[in-house]
């Protein structure tokens, strides 16, 4: 009686160029040169290695080729809140433009932390990336950017670059001004603006453009109805619910469109307030809940995908893949890109209190 041999869990040998080299019947440096497409190969003995390196499966080393040019073909990106949805439209597009130049991407949470950026910057580094791209992280730090710079290419996504960095900015000071005036020209005066972390250049461009709106109607900003989160994904609710219920309550909201306007929508539900008829507001990101929610909520919109696209040509561009055209105004090393008010059905002129 015969037994069945149970199947092998041998893994099989890798398949090696030297191999490759004996079934096209070439010498190995030819064969090389041909997988490489460097230095001379004539073209039967290139469509030679191209057939057996497909028949045998062949797949270059990695680590091999990393050890060979000096390069891996990776690009780190860290960002404070992967699961902010922002985040993943520009990722996408970061990751698609990588791909068309041969790179992979890794991704990394920082948690709004620099002691976690710091930890993941040097993990990264330490798998020898070919550039890193870092988002806004607790504290802006050019210095620290100019600091790795000297090691790896490095392009910062939204955040100060100092002297000689690179980096892609949205123009977060011309759409707060813009969301303000719209808000004016209906007739409000109490505004409340609630962004992230002043100390971030973001929060920081937010709140000077709604300072700017103001002044320049005459009117007096009240330090009150500014809320700046450490977090730009913390949750609102509290700070929302206290100045719905003050006396002096604000008539229009700008907010975060996070978990910054989620908190807000819940406090005009506790304190039975609707959108726009007691309460107008503008959310700065659009996404899904602003253009699902009834009514649709007006938003302070930037294109998510020419940020990543443009941030990795300008990472590119640093590695010495492609070129990059910065924005005079933005300064020599970053490019700057604005912002729209997308109108919607969420304002309308304040009530009469």
């Amino acid at each position: 009686m015969s037994r069945t041999r149970p199947p092998s869990t041998e893994t099989p040998p890798r398949v090696t160029i030297r191999d490759v080299a004996r079934a096209a019947g070439v010498s190995l440096g030819t064969a090389s040169r041909a997988l490489n497409r460097s230095g001379p190969v004539s073209e039967a003995a290139l469509q030679a290695v191209e057939r057996a390196a497909k028949t045998l499966a062949y797949a270059p080393d990695p680590i091999a080729q990393s050890m060979r040019t000096g390069t891996s073909g990776v690009v780190g990106v860290l960002v404070s809140e992967l699961s902010n949805p922002l985040y993943a439209r520009i990722i996408t597009a970061i990751e698609k433009r990588l791909q068309r130049e041969g790179y992979a991407m890794v991704v990394g949470n920082t948690h709004n932390s620099k002691a976690q950026e710091e930890l993941m910057v040097d993990l990264f580094r330490r798998r020898r990336v070919d550039g890193l791209i870092l988002g806004p992280c607790e504290a802006e730090r050019p210095d620290y950017l100019a600091q790795i710079a000297r090691e790896v290419p490095v392009v910062a996504m939204d955040r100060d670059v100092g002297a000689g960095g690179a980096g892609v900015h949205v123009d977060h000071f011309h759409g707060s001004y813009d969301a303000t005036r719209y808000l004016l020209d209906l007739g409000h005066t109490r505004i409340a603006l609630m962004t992230s972390d002043s100390a971030l250049r973001p929060g920081r461009e937010r709140i000077g453009g709604y300072r700017a709106a103001l002044e320049e109607r005459g009117l007096a900003v009240d330090t009150g109805l500014i809320r700046a989160s450490r977090s730009a994904m913390d949750l609102s609710f509290s700070d929302a619910l206290a100045m719905l219920s003050a006396k002096d309550r604000p008539t229009a909201f700008i907010c975060l469109g996070t978990r910054i306007l989620s908190g807000v929508l819940q406090a005009m539900k506790q304190t039975d307030y609707r959108v726009p008829r007691d309460v107008s507001l503008i959310c700065v990101g659009d996404g899904d809940l602003p253009q699902l929610y009834s009514p649709a909520i007006t938003a302070l919109s930037w294109d998510l995908e020419a940020v990543g696209t443009a941030t990795a040509e300008m990472l590119l561009q640093a590695i010495g893949g492609t070129s990059a055209q910065p924005d005079a105004e933005a300064g020599a090393g970053a490019i700057r890109l604005s912002t729209q008010v997308v109108l919607r059905e969420s304002c309308a002129s304040p009530p009469a209190l």
